[in-house]
Formats: structure tokens, C-alpha cells, sequence
């Protein structure tokens, strides 16, 4: 990891002159602190050289902080050895592999005094945050999220609180990933909907800044859905759970599948899928079937038997499986299975006529009594091709009854 020093957030040092020693650093001011270093006589001015890194660099400090530790003092090296630039970026590195935003926060917390606040005693030595700001060469927001930060860990005992801070003092600093669970890197983050989105986070068990990243770039969320299948699965995981819970997020979604033609018919052809599943897992879960025409009867042993054998298949089909195939199986041998139990069933098959005759006799009673005969008398729609096929109809009836009634039990 690289660790970017802005020159517009620091004060720099006299250059050194090449092929010569380091000229002595100039005494730090009293309103920033000084990291420990290891030779105070060249190295207590170069507090103002740390300057404040990017949100990035912040997050990617704290993960590789136990990485930094494990591996300190593998190779023991003297300093003298080497160019002191260099030995003072290897410092400065190592500090904040160890501590993180803490450093930085750190100077806000002994030398911000926030607007409102009383200029007492030590306090009196202390500048506003935005004062703070401009001779960093920031902006007061990512200051006052530093103050925040220290705020909630002194109120946790983590850290000493503001007041007996003085500017310039120094403490010893919490491990780097802990920094994290009290620094909001973006000002969303104390929004309402910021806050969801970091509880959810933390239920989710991944850091807030992360989630909060995310959700102020759609863009780009967009394009890593659109080019990669794992995240459009996380995605669709995703949207089919808040569903659940959002009832307008369902209408838009309907709303968007019904005006498009491709999903229209996958949702059908889904749909068709599920009812033929559903139909086998019914009869496996009940012991009932449904007859052809309609009728729910107790399913034979052997019709059982065979929808229990084809929804195992079916229930150990992996997600990216297509069940379709399975599905339709199921269902026809299913079908077939039943439609000959009750042709072998003589009482089932004579209550299936039944049931079927009476069906389709209360469908043609329905089509009749929708017809409206006063619109016949307004208007001027009469052709003859409807009295021919009413005619055809009535004798049809006419049949109808006269073998109902010749079926009719005699009367004893």
C-alpha cells in the first residue's frame, strides 16, 4: 500500500541539500502533534509533514494493520545506513500502519476547539475546526468527522477526552482496527438513510464504509451487476428480500416485467412451472389429488408413490439447475397416473362425468345469460347467421334434455 502525502494539507520542511546531512527540522507548532520518533533531534519538527490521507488510504490503513505488525523487525536495519527521506517515510508509514486514523485524529483532538466552546486554560491555545481546516488544507466536514470519532471513543474509555489534551501532547494510540467502528468516512453516514444503510451493513456483517461507498455510486454498482453474474445474484438476492417488505418496490417491479415482452414470458412460463410442481408436492403433502374435472379425492397409494419419487428429484435440483424440464415430467406422469385411476374406479368415473357435465353446463348457462337481447331490439345488429346458430343451439338443448330424461331413473 501506498500512503499519499498532499502537499496542500502540510507545511513543508527546508528542502535538504543533496550529498549533505539533514539540516536540524524547525521546532513543531504547538497546535499539531508529533509522532514518537526514534532520533528526537532530527525528527520533532516533522508533525506538520502528516498530512491527512484519502477515505481510501484510511480503510486500507486499518486492514493492513496487523499485516504491518506481524511483519515489523523482520529485517533489522540501521538508519544511518540509508537516506533519512527515506528512513522518515519508513517512520511515518510504521506509525500509521499501527494506529491508523487515530493519528490523525489525534491532532484534531488536542488542537481543535469547536465553535461555542470557552477559550479557557489550555483550551486558549486551541483553534477552530475550520481554522484547524484551512492551515491543514482540508475541509472543516473531515476534521469534525475526526472530532466525532475521538468523541464517541473517549465516551467508550478508549481514549482521553478532549480536556486534558493538550496541543502537542502525546498518548499512546488504539490498534488501527478500531479505528473503523467509530469513523463515518462520508457525511451520508449520519443521515437518516445513512444510518440504515450502516446498521444494515453491520448485520450483514461487513463494514459500514464499504455499504455506504457503494450506495453513493450506482453508477457503479450498475456496472459491476451488468458485468459480473455473481454480483447480479447478489443483486437479485438482494431485491427479492426488501421486496418482501416493500410493497411499492413490488408494484414498480411488476409494473417493469409486464412492459417488457422477454420477461412477460418467462414470468408465465415460470409460473407454469411452479403450478405443475405445486401440483405434485400437493399430493405428497396431502394425500389428495385433483381429478381432471375438478374433483379432490384421496390420492391412490401407487399415484402417491410416484409424486414423492419425482419431487425428490426435483427438490435436489441445484439453484442453477433448470426445473422446467423435471417439472413437466413430473406433472404428465402424475396426470396419467390419476386420469387411470378413475377410469378404473367405476363409481370415481361415473362422479367425474358428473362433475365434468355439470362444469361445462353451468359455463354454457353463463355465455347465455351474458347475451344482451335488449341491444338487439336498439340497435340495428341483426344478421341471419345469429338466428341460424340460436336455432342449431335450441335443437341442441332440445337433444340434451330428451337424453337426460331418458336417463332419468323410472320412478317406481
Amino acid at each position: 500500500m501506498t500512503i499519499a502525502l498532499d502537499p496542500s494539507d502540510t507545511t513543508p520542511d527546508t528542502p535538504d541539500t543533496p550529498g549533505t546531512a539533514a539540516a536540524p527540522a524547525p521546532e513543531p507548532e504547538e497546535n499539531f502533534w508529533v509522532p514518537e520518533p526514534a532520533a528526537p533531534s532530527e525528527e520533532t519538527g516533522r508533525a506538520e509533514e502528516i498530512a491527512e490521507i484519502t477515505e481510501a488510504e484510511e480503510t486500507a490503513g486499518a486492514e493492513e494493520a496487523t499485516g504491518a505488525e506481524e511483519t515489523a523487525g523482520a529485517e533489522e536495519v540501521d538508519p544511518a545506513d540509508h537516506d533519512p527521506v527515506v528512513v522518515r517515510d519508513a517512520r511515518d508509514f510504521g506509525v500509521y500502519a499501527r494506529t491508523g486514523g487515530w493519528t490523525f485524529a489525534l491532532k484534531v483532538a488536542r488542537s481543535v476547539r469547536p465553535g461555542g466552546q470557552p477559550a479557557e486554560g489550555t483550551a486558549a491555545r486551541k483553534v477552530s475546526a475550520r481554522a484547524f481546516a484551512a492551515l491543514a488544507g482540508c475541509s472543516p466536514e473531515r476534521v469534525m468527522r475526526h472530532y466525532k470519532a475521538w468523541d464517541m471513543a473517549a465516551d467508550d474509555g478508549l481514549v482521553p477526552q478532549f480536556e486534558v489534551l493538550e496541543p502537542g501532547a502525546d498518548i499512546e494510540l488504539p490498534d488501527a482496527d478500531v479505528w473503523l467502528s467509530y469513523y463515518a468516512s462520508r457525511n451520508s453516514a449520519s443521515s437518516v438513510r445513512g444510518q440504515a444503510i450502516s446498521a444494515a451493513a453491520e448485520a450483514e456483517g461487513i463494514r459500514p464504509t464499504k455499504a455506504l461507498e457503494v450506495a453513493e455510486n450506482p453508477t457503479a454498482l450498475r456496472a459491476a451487476i451488468l458485468a459480473d453474474p455473481g454480483t447480479a445474484e447478489a443483486a437479485r438476492g438482494a431485491l427479492l428480500d426488501r421486496m418482501k417488505e416493500d410493497p411499492a418496490l413490488q408494484t414498480e417491479m411488476a409494473r417493469a416485467i409486464a412492459r417488457t415482452d422477454d420477461l412477460k414470458k418467462a414470468v408465465a412460463s415460470e409460473a407454469k412451472v411452479a403450478d405443475r410442481v405445486g401440483y405434485v408436492r400437493q399430493i405428497v403433502e396431502s394425500g389428495q389429488v385433483r381429478t381432471p374435472a375438478g374433483q379432490t379425492v384421496e390420492a391412490p397409494p401407487e399415484v402417491r408413490a410416484e409424486a414423492e419419487r419425482h419431487l425428490s428429484l426435483i427438490d435436489e435440483l441445484d439453484d442453477s439447475e433448470e426445473a422446467g424440464e423435471w417439472a413437466g415430467e413430473a406433472y404428465e406422469s402424475v396426470k396419467g397416473l390419476v386420469a387411470r385411476a378413475v377410469e378404473e374406479n367405476p363409481e370415481l368415473r361415473v362422479q367425474e362425468r358428473r362433475t365434468r357435465f355439470y362444469s361445462s353446463l353451468q359455463k354454457a348457462t353463463k355465455v347465455f345469460e351474458e347475451l344482451t337481447l335488449d341491444e338487439v331490439m336498439e340497435e340495428e345488429i341483426y344478421e341471419e347467421d345469429m338466428l341460424q346458430r340460436l336455432e342449431a343451439l335450441q335443437e341442441a338443448i332440445g337433444s340434451c334434455i330428451a337424453a337426460l330424461r331418458k336417463a332419468a331413473p323410472t320412478a317406481p
